[in-house]
């Protein structure tokens, strides 16, 4: 069994970690979702996934997916794998982002996330963290020194942020953005953090003005499939979409995640998986 050593490695991370760009305006039909962070056992294989999508899953914090990896990414060649680093909290543990210095958080994080990734035949990383001990400048230039370096390295060929609106999370990210924006291929903006309540143009008022924080950046679209809040698919989230894909602003959905989507048999997957394909 490699869940030990896999699950230990985890921690050990978490424990470590604990220029504008211009791009035109473009549909994506790229596809998101966070597996593994509720510890509800989903696998791989439960999560449906439609062959004309681009397929990202998120690996959230310690789980086994040591032997799966790979062998999902052959069963579907529209597949990729990327862990996910940070998060709220690993088992009601807050996950802290607090460096000692940035050299050495740099060099270790590197260090560290070279030998997983390789190991695990993964393809990129996502920036989750929502605590933070650091100042923004030390977070954007440990950050972005670590994506920068993979990137150069050609260890990973992606990497992500996911951001929501509170003001400790935006000063930190947003000076993230500014001094590596370039680096940042994905924006996984948390819209679900917003209130329940949010209404279809709330939720495009709340796209125009994250797209005008992040200039430049592929801000994705997000939905939770848990009791948070925000745009819910029952409540317009796909007329939403479907008014972004007419102004070419659909740059692609994100889920909130496959462990409280399994027991219901993933339907919202299906739907948004179909619209990026093409099929409203």
């Amino acid at each position: 069994m490699e869940l030990p050593k896999l699950f230990i490695t985890f921690l050990i991370i978490q424990a470590l970690f604990i220029s504008q760009i211009q791009v035109q305006a473009a549909n994506s039909n790229l596809f998101r979702e966070y597996i593994g962070a509720e510890f509800k056992n989903v696998k791989f294989p439960d999560v449906p996934i439609n062959s004309n999508v681009q397929f990202h899953f998120l690996l959230s914090f310690a789980i086994d997916y040591t032997t799966s990896v790979s062998s999902i990414k052959n069963a579907h060649s529209n597949v990729k794998v990327a862990l996910s680093l940070g998060g709220d909290s690993v088992r009601n543990n807050p996950a802290y982002f607090s460096p000692s210095s940035i050299d050495s958080w740099v060099s270790n994080a590197v260090t560290s996330l070279t030998s997983i990734i390789k190991q695990y035949h993964l393809d990129g990383i996502d920036i989750d963290y929502e605590h933070f001990k650091g100042d923004p400048d030390t977070f954007a230039e440990c950050i972005g020194r670590l994506i920068t370096t993979l990137k150069r390295n050609k260890v990973i060929s992606f990497a992500s942020i996911a951001p929501f609106d509170d003001d400790q999370v935006q000063k930190h990210y947003l000076a993230l953005w500014k001094k590596y924006g370039q680096q940042i291929d994905y924006v996984n903006f948390q819209f679900y953090a917003y209130d329940k309540a949010t209404t279809v143009s709330q939720f495009l008022n709340y796209f125009k003005t994250q797209s005008s924080n992040y200039n430049g950046g592929k801000v994705l679209v997000s939905f939770s499939t848990d009791t948070s809040g925000g745009l819910k698919p029952a409540n317009g989230f796909f007329d939403a979409c479907r008014t972004l894909k007419n102004q070419q602003q659909l740059h692609g959905i994100f889920v909130w995640s496959a462990d409280n989507s399994k027991a219901k048999g993933f339907p919202y997957e299906k739907q948004a998986q179909q619209l990026l394909a093409g099929r409203n």
